[in-house]
């Protein structure tokens, strides 16, 4: 049956175009139902890491973890930072920790700041490797980019084995193509001045020295983020 919009009564008329405004625009879809637009969700960024992302021997507040809120917030970034960094951690305990953590806060971007411990420690070489590889996938199979903040020794531990720690960061960034800071550190602990950058146990940096770690990383974490 064919009938022309002038035959309906101009209240009906009113509700039926009224409707079809409605249905375009989105707000209800094709069986009446009310839809609410959705908005993207807010990124988030996980630092799993030890006591140089955990602001020991800092005033609260100080360390590069809030330094980078304060600099997400300063370019405008609106992204959820979550610290879950731990002194004393190692690679051990941050592949135990992690798959709770991705649960958790479903991170867009994980930044791993471990193994300076591991090293400390006198732990394996392959052992280390193998839980930044294995930390490094479970983020990416769960959705989230990766950032390897990589670590070095001091000489005193042999040539040889400061070059192979170091490499460890660099086949496992290679290996997962995931991003890497090559030396966290760098401008503090391989300056002529180095001590003068670090707390009195020679490990922790200063609150002085903070804001040269969130240079070093964010280039990296910035670009991880878009």
């Amino acid at each position: 049956m064919n009938f022309s919009l002038q035959q309906i009564p101009l209240n009906r008329r009113h509700c039926i175009v009224l409707a079809g405004i409605l249905a375009a625009s989105g707000i209800y879809g094709p069986t009446g139902a009310a839809t609410v637009p959705t908005e993207p969700a807010t990124p988030s960024l996980l630092v799993l890491g030890d006591s140089l992302s955990a602001e020991y021997g800092l005033r609260r507040g100080t360390g590069w973890v809030a330094l980078l809120e304060r600099q997400l917030e300063a370019e405008k970034m609106k992204v959820t930072v979550v610290n879950a960094s731990i002194s004393g951690d190692t690679t051990s305990g941050g592949r135990a920790r992690l798959p709770a953590l991705l649960a958790q806060h479903r991170p867009t971007l994980v930044v791993i700041e471990l193994g300076g411990n591991d090293a400390l420690r006198g732990l394996p070489l392959d052992m280390s490797r193998d839980n930044l590889l294995a930390m490094t996938r479970l983020a990416q199979q769960n959705g989230a980019k990766v950032a390897l903040l990589g670590m070095q020794v001091p000489p005193n531990y042999g040539r040889d084995y400061a070059q192979r720690f170091a490499r460890i960061y660099v086949d496992v960034a290679k290996a997962t193509r995931s991003a890497l800071v090559p030396f966290f550190l760098k401008g503090i602990a391989d300056v002529p001045d180095s001590m003068a950058w670090f707390q009195a146990d020679r490990i922790h940096p200063k609150e002085e020295a903070h804001p040269r770690l969130l240079a070093n990383v964010w280039p990296t974490l910035k670009k991880g983020l878009q």
